[in-house]
C-alpha cells in the first residue's frame, strides 16, 4: 500500500461560505459546474472524498479555482449518488465501502473523463483527487490516462503499484499528522516516484495539520487556515505551470 483506507478522521468537516455554481447534469452523470469559469478548452475534474460533489467545502475550492485560473471546473458524482454524511461510524463506511468496488468507481471515473473529451475536446485536461478519489485520479495518470497533470491531495487507499504506473506530472500534498498516509507511506511513494525516469512530481508536507486538511479544514485555527490555503495556491501554480504554451 503507498497510502491507507480511509478512516475516522475523513468524517469530520467545518464548512464555510457558500458555492457559486450550479449542480447539473453533464457529460452523462450529475455534477457541480464551478461559477467563474472563462474557457472550456481548459479543464480542471476534482474527484472527491466520500462526502461527493453535493459537499459544500468541495464547491467552494471549485470556484476558486474556477475564479483563479478560468477553467472549467467540474466535480461529477462518482458515488453513484451515494455520498456519505459527517460523522459517520466505521461500520456504515465498512457496508458503503462494499457497494464502491474499485472496478466500479474507475469505470465512473473513465466514462465521465471520455464523455467530456469527446464533447469539450479540451487542449488541457487536468485532475485533483482528494482523499477517496486519489485513488481515481492515479489510475488516469499513467502513460495512455486521460489526465495531462494531476493533484493528489492527503491520498487514501492507493496501492504502490498505481503509483508506480503515474507517467504524467503529479504533486501531493500531504499532513504531517496522517494515519491514513503516514510517514512511512509518504516516504514510499516519494521512493516510488524518484525512480520514475523523467517524472515531474512534487510532494509537500504540511506540519500541524490532520489527513483531509485542504477540504475538512477549520479556518478558525491559523496553522490549518495557512496549510488549506498554500495547498490550494501551489495546486494552482503547478496546474498553471503545466498548462500548453501557445
Amino acid at each position: 500500500m503507498a497510502s491507507k483506507a480511509p478512516g475516522a478522521c475523513c468524517f469530520k468537516a467545518v464548512l464555510h461560505g457558500e458555492p457559486t455554481g450550479e449542480e447539473t447534469k453533464k457529460f452523462g452523470y450529475e455534477s457541480y459546474v464551478a461559477g467563474g469559469y472563462t474557457t472550456t478548452d481548459k479543464v480542471i475534474v476534482i474527484l472527491t472524498d466520500v462526502f461527493g460533489y453535493k459537499f459544500k467545502n468541495t464547491q467552494l475550492i471549485a470556484d476558486e479555482l474556477a475564479k483563479t485560473t478560468g477553467y472549467y471546473v467540474i466535480v461529477p458524482d462518482i458515488l453513484k449518488g451515494e455520498a456519505l454524511t459527517l460523522n459517520v461510524t466505521m461500520e456504515i463506511f465498512g457496508e458503503w465501502f462494499s457497494r464502491h468496488p474499485v472496478q466500479g468507481t474507475k469505470d465512473v471515473v473513465t466514462t465521465f473523463l471520455t464523455n467530456l473529451k469527446k464533447e469539450l475536446n479540451p487542449s488541457y485536461l487536468s485532475g485533483i483527487g482528494y482523499c477517496f478519489g486519489a485513488k481515481y485520479l492515479f489510475h488516469q495518470m499513467t502513460a495512455d490516462g486521460l489526465f495531462d497533470v494531476g493533484v493528489a491531495a492527503h491520498p487514501s487507499f492507493a496501492d504502490e503499484d498505481e503509483v508506480a504506473a503515474i507517467r504524467k506530472p503529479v504533486l501531493i500534498s500531504a499532513a504531517a499528522n496522517d494515519q491514513i498516509f503516514p510517514t512511512e507511506l509518504r516516504h514510499k511513494t516519494e521512493s516510488i516516484l524518484s525512480s520514475i525516469k523523467d517524472l515531474r512530481y512534487q510532494i509537500d508536507l504540511f506540519g500541524g495539520v490532520e489527513h483531509g486538511f485542504t477540504v475538512k479544514s477549520d479556518d478558525n485555527i491559523p496553522a490549518v487556515r495557512y496549510a488549506k490555503n498554500k495547498a490550494l495556491s501551489d495546486h494552482v501554480y503547478w496546474l498553471k505551470h503545466f498548462e500548453p504554451k501557445k
